[in-house]
């Protein structure tokens, strides 16, 4: 660990090691640690920013940020928002809406070095183009050794360039030293040790910063839960109170829209995990939350993991 991590931040790093989502019995207690957590990130931190995909995980956790910095009068954090140049247009024009409705300052971090070099994801780019940044990402951290890639998110050179190298030079440029983000411990196994409060401090692999994660004790379940109960009740007007569960993509009740609702179209359209367009796919055809969650996998629809990746992309700085 750095010497160097702020000597301000007194959260124990211990908070959560060895739980599971069985040790908080109901969504009263998910909620009550998630609402914990996030006052302590935002008194904690001097420069906290939210790790908002647009997706139901991160979208809840920045309703939990929002709601919890008006009940404490905290301020509320900016978003980050990692442009990797293959998103759904729907996904791209629903974070754009719900910033504005929330009132979220947004940074786009985007790794415009690697996206001028391709037209579309596919394409063919060359090592040697990259800049020394990225050429030195690819040589001697990922230790890749063609000398072409393919643009395309789900890979490892894609998207550790795409994703973790843009994260990580807006954490440098924005001076922010505790990232609040959305993981869950059942989302992958790569995941399942995480605790509350992760350092990330070494300094060659990224800037010095801490994870903080409220949600580590939903599992998939209980997010839907939390929206359709909490959520959307009480940030949409008109909506019922009563957890009221939109049984198609056309159930909206009393004539609401998926604009007015704060939860992706992707959803309702049978999408479960949110990541490239080119390389994700429906799960099924009935809304994300009516699907058998209990039996099928969360993310099968999206290709990096079937390449067994994550725990190495996590290793140097992936979320």
């Amino acid at each position: 660990m750095a010497t160097n991590f702020p000597d301000y931040v007194t959260v124990d790093y211990t908070d959560g090691e060895g739980e599971n989502p069985e040790d908080y019995p109901s969504i009263e207690h998910k909620i009550e640690k998630a609402i914990e957590v996030t006052k302590k990130g935002l008194e904690e931190y001097e420069n906290p920013a939210i790790m908002w995909t647009g997706g139901k995980d991160s979208t809840l956790v920045l309703y939990f940020v929002k709601e919890v910095a008006e009940r404490f009068d905290l301020e509320m954090p900016p978003a980050v928002f990692i442009d990797h140049f293959q998103h759904f247009d729907d996904l791209l024009d629903f974070v754009e809406h719900w910033a504005n409705e929330w009132d979220v300052e947004v940074i786009y971090a985007r790794n415009d070095d690697v996206g001028s070099l391709a037209d579309e994801p596919g394409d063919t780019i060359s090592v040697s183009d990259l800049n020394e940044q990225n050429q030195h990402h690819v040589r001697n951290i990922l230790e890749y050794e063609e000398d072409t890639f393919p643009f395309l998110l789900d890979t490892y050179v894609g998207n550790h360039l795409l994703k973790t190298v843009a994260l990580n030079n807006a954490l440098e440029e924005y001076d922010i030293d505790g990232v609040i983000s959305g993981i869950r411990w059942d989302e992958q196994e790569a995941r399942a040790d995480e605790t509350f409060f992760s350092p990330r401090h070494d300094p060659d692999i990224y800037p010095p910063h801490d994870r903080i994660q409220p949600i580590l004790q939903f599992d998939e379940a209980d997010v839907w839960e939390a929206f359709w109960n909490f959520v959307v009740p009480e940030t949409v007007e008109g909506f019922p109170a009563e957890g009221y569960v939109p049984q198609d993509y056309d159930d909206l009740p009393n004539g609401l829209t998926h604009k007015d609702i704060p939860v992706s179209p992707k959803y309702f359209e049978g999408f479960r995990s949110l990541g490239s367009e080119v390389s994700t796919e429906k799960s099924d055809t009935e809304p994300a939350w009516l699907q058998d969650l209990a039996n099928t996998t969360e993310r099968a629809g999206r290709a990096q993991d079937k390449e067994d990746l994550m725990e190495r992309l996590r290793d140097l700085g992936y979320m």
